[in-house]
């Protein structure tokens, strides 16, 4: 498993490029018959994805976890973002369609991914913090998300956010998880951009044409950066950093 350090911000305003790629853009998470995981000091967050094409893949623990078992001291949120599958959790199987969301709880031992169809295979993605108190294992359909539709044609960003883990939906210790979906003719997310003092979040950016991009912007609210990323890669942005984004097409991100 991949680590990541933290950067502080005074020595980030002297990055080249390939530096902040390096730092922040996860580019093959997805990987055919594997589970590719990156563990950031960046809130203890793991970030990673379950490709299962012709064979099941089985989340195992991690050195650097320092447990037994993955989710012996953490807790995790996934998002078919592809074909249907299946996640067995201690032998308690979970169908997944496309935008489905399943939370998994502390303390859970044997977690299996699996696609229904090989020609169609399911991509989870896989999203995990530190947790402290044991939550019921609950998935989540795309219906029967929260959904809050904000922004408008006339600016670009008319989009639908579907909260799955939050206050008012699936219960978690600390994470929280929700894909936006942007309506034909919209491209700009999180304008204006803003900072969270108190937490780091995560992106990963899909449904993207291979043709096209998504321009990422982070930084300081003063000096700002930007990366280009494909589709079906990730980026971590932290504390301190704005978040803000805009593609050459309409593109969906958990």
């Amino acid at each position: 498993m991949k680590t990541i350090h933290q950067v502080h911000p005074r020595d980030f305003k002297g990055y080249d490029t390939t530096q902040i790629r390096e730092n922040f853009l996860l580019e093959s998470l997805l990987q055919k018959d594997k589970i590719e995981c990156v563990y950031t000091h960046y809130d203890r967050m793991v970030i990673g994805a379950a490709f299962p094409v012709t064979k099941s893949l089985q989340l195992t623990s991690y050195d650097e976890l320092k447990s037994e078992n993955f989710l012996d001291r953490r807790e995790i949120g996934i998002i078919n973002i592809a074909g249907s599958g299946t996640i067995e959790v201690d032998k308690e199987k979970f169908n997944l369609g496309k935008q489905d969301c399943l939370y998994i709880g502390k303390g859970k031992k044997n977690i299996v991914f699996n696609s229904t169809d090989k020609t169609a295979p399911a991509k989870f993605i896989l999203f995990s913090c530190p947790a402290h108190k044991e939550f019921p294992t609950q998935l989540m359909s795309l219906s029967e998300a929260l959904p809050a539709e904000m922004g408008s044609l006339d600016n670009n960003n008319h989009r639908t956010i579907n909260k799955y883990i939050h206050n008012d939906g699936i219960q978690s210790c600390q994470l929280v998880l929700g894909v936006t979906n942007f309506k034909k003719g919209s491209i700009w997310n999180t304008m204006p951009p803003h900072t969270h003092d108190r937490r780091m979040e995560a992106y990963f950016y899909f449904d993207l044409s291979q043709d096209q991009r998504v321009i990422h912007f982070m930084g300081e609210p003063g000096e700002t950066r930007h990366l280009f990323l494909n589709n079906e890669q990730a980026i971590l942005s932290p504390s301190w950093s704005i978040h803000s984004g805009v593609a050459t097409a309409n593109y969906s991100f958990i």
